[in-house]
């Protein structure tokens, strides 16, 4: 290591992040007593302020029982709409465009429902070749659903030889080359493995210009790196909040759908008690009368205790805005990879994610050419208290989340890394 310690300590003296905002857990390893957490692009960590609001509450439940709905301090009835504006602010949406429900592969089939119509020969659904496991069981389920060959409807984008990642202009080239038999293009705004950021914008108007619908899974950009869903003209993205936004294991996802399809009475929908007009909901008629917002896409009433975490942390993103942790992410990032820079070399170790701050997140993915990713994270956690998440057979994902994570963090990353990885021929 080149770096010394104070300096990563010198820059959180002077770059310090909301570390104080949040639970950091205790090191299961190492001379620290905290640990060095760099997995929150597998689930974030818990803010102080999510126990005392949640409790808050089971208090209302406690005290009012059914009358909560409309009595308590944050009545049940509309909940889900104090959760509105700050989520739509957070992807670059409208308030109408944007709702908290379910989680996410829920959400992306409700939205495949409306959106993936096969007709003619227009009946392809394009996702990338490393997309996460669950977005391919869902387009291939979809496929299924409409009497079509998954293997032959579904096409995986793979990254040109000798490339880690799927460039920008290999998507735009296959659809400048077969876009008149796309349905649907819906990629990782993130990936997950890799951590490269798509051009969302470009490959979004790419895709319109086909004639395709174009939908996003923001699991691992929502809350990582600005959004304008909006300006960008998507069709449609759904996203998970306990990543980067910190909502708990198994938090409600979030839904964007664009306004130019709200209200249109052709989209078909799956629908619910919380589909219909708020206003008209408890006269108990047969027949729904969905409001000309994407509500229309709710289906069931949500749960209360669920989505207290979820305003919570938005809350937050709120006060704090992405701009400025976007911001501190670039300078975090860049530091994790300057130090990752003096380790890697003579180890068998490479990091994956494009080297452009522009065409990533937070995350950077390294790749092991020895052992196991399970077995180094392991170990990582246990000798020297860095908390980091594998994907077999050989990635280890690396988040620095501009919220808590400290330079020292990444300080403390690099030297476990040098001194858990054998330099080769040693």
């Amino acid at each position: 290591m080149h770096t010394p310690e104070n300096e990563a300590l010198r820059r959180d003296a002077d770059d310090p992040g909301h570390r104080h905002l949040f639970h950091i857990p205790p090191a299961d390893g190492g001379p620290y007593p905290d640990t060095a957490y760099l997995a929150g692009n597998s689930l974030g960590l818990q803010p102080r302020a999510t126990r005392d609001e949640l409790l808050a509450d089971l208090d209302a439940w406690q005290r009012l029982g059914v009358e909560g709905h409309l009595e308590s301090e944050r009545p049940w009835l509309p909940y889900h709409e104090l959760l509105t504006a700050p989520a739509a602010r957070l992807v670059g949406a409208l308030p109408a465009e944007t709702v908290v429900m379910n989680s996410l592969t829920v959400n992306l089939h409700l939205l495949m429902v409306s959106f993936y119509r096969p007709a003619g020969e227009r009946t392809r659904i394009v996702i990338e070749d490393s997309a996460f496991p669950s977005d391919s069981y869902a387009v291939r389920s979809q496929a299924r659903f409409h009497g079509l060959d998954p293997d032959t409807t579904v096409v995986r984008l793979k990254p040109r030889p000798g490339s880690d990642t799927l460039g920008t202009q290999d998507v735009l080239d296959f659809l400048a080359r077969e876009g008149h038999t796309v349905a649907l293009l819906m990629l990782g705004g993130v990936n997950y493995l890799t951590g490269e950021l798509m051009d969302i914008p470009a490959i979004t108007a790419a895709g319109r210009a086909a004639g395709a619908v174009v939908g996003w899974d923001l699991a691992h950009a929502a809350g990582n790196v600005p959004l304008a869903l909006h300006d960008w003209d998507v069709d449609f993205a759904a996203w998970c909040s306990y990543k980067y936004l910190n909502s708990g294991p198994g938090a409600l996802g979030g839904v964007f759908v664009h306004e130019r399809h709200l209200g249109d009475p052709s989209i078909q929908r799956f629908e619910g008690w919380w589909s219909t007009e708020a206003a008209t909901r408890f006269e108990m008629t047969p027949v729904s009368r969905p409001p000309a917002t994407v509500e229309a896409w709710q289906i069931s009433n949500p749960p209360i205790f669920a989505m207290g975490p979820v305003r919570t942390s938005l809350e937050l993103f709120d006060s704090v805005g992405m701009p400025a942790l976007r911001e501190r992410s670039l300078r975090l990032t860049a530091f994790l990879e300057q130090l990752l820079d003096e380790v890697t070399p003579g180890r068998p170790l490479s990091v994956v994610t494009p080297r452009d701050p522009a065409r990533r997140g937070c995350q950077l993915s390294v790749r092991i050419g020895v052992g196991s990713a399970n077995e180094l994270t392991k170990r990582l956690r246990h000798e020297h208290g860095v908390v980091a998440d594998a994907r077999e057979p050989d990635i280890v994902r690396f988040a620095p989340v501009p919220l808590y994570s400290t330079y020292h963090d990444c300080w403390r990353v690099a030297e476990a890394l040098a001194a858990t990885v054998e330099k080769e021929g040693s």
